[in-house]
């Protein structure tokens, strides 16, 4: 696979290709962690989601592909600076202090959801592999393939947990959705 022209500027160090890059997948990403389960503040999602992109500039070289699936290759790296912080947290038995709240200026519609607590509180009701899958196929427009890439699994058990999330949503949490029915399981990219 050849990189497309935003990657490949990306790689010569071109700062336009890398705020196309950020402006693309930042929001989603920061989204994205503050789902996972860590028991951390907000600060600490965007923490991993900055050591991302420092690893990401890093190893740009190693990557080939297209500015879409730099999403994917993203959001990989991320899950596993979130794992390894968590159990790095876990065996110190330390939890980051919150500072505060940080009010980001949304420049993507995705952080719409960070508003809606009602969608939070419903996706953390799933189990984690459902919430994983949901989350990146339903809340952040992934596709499948891309959702299996960043949890480091198949394509097929993206599809498979995303079935199950959704089935489980339905059931539990139709009824408590404010202001009118919840729309479940919209048709995503490669699904």
């Amino acid at each position: 696979m050849t990189d497309d022209a935003v990657v490949a500027a990306a790689k010569r160090g071109d700062p336009e290709a890398w705020r196309t890059l950020y402006r693309e997948h930042a929001g989603r990403l920061v989204v994205w962690l503050r789902t996972r389960p860590t028991g951390d503040t907000a600060c600490a999602a965007e923490d991993v989601a900055s050591e991302a992109w420092t690893v990401a500039a890093q190893k740009i070289a190693d990557f080939e592909g297209s500015s879409s699936e730099f999403g994917g290759w993203l959001f990989g790296i991320a899950r596993r600076i979130a794992a390894t912080t968590r159990r790095t947290s876990e065996r110190r038995r330390t939890q980051p202090e919150d500072v505060g709240s940080y009010d980001l200026e949304a420049t993507d519609s995705t952080l719409e959801v960070d508003g809606q607590d009602w969608v939070r509180t419903a996706l953390a009701s799933l189990p984690p592999r459902e919430r994983a899958a949901v989350g990146l196929v339903d809340g952040l427009g992934l596709d499948a393939r891309t959702a299996a890439e960043v949890l480091g699994t198949t394509a097929v058990a993206v599809r498979v947990a995303r079935h199950r999330g959704l089935r489980r949503l339905a059931r539990e949490v139709g009824a408590a959705a404010p202001d009118g029915p919840v729309v479940l399981g919209r048709t995503a990219p490669g699904m």
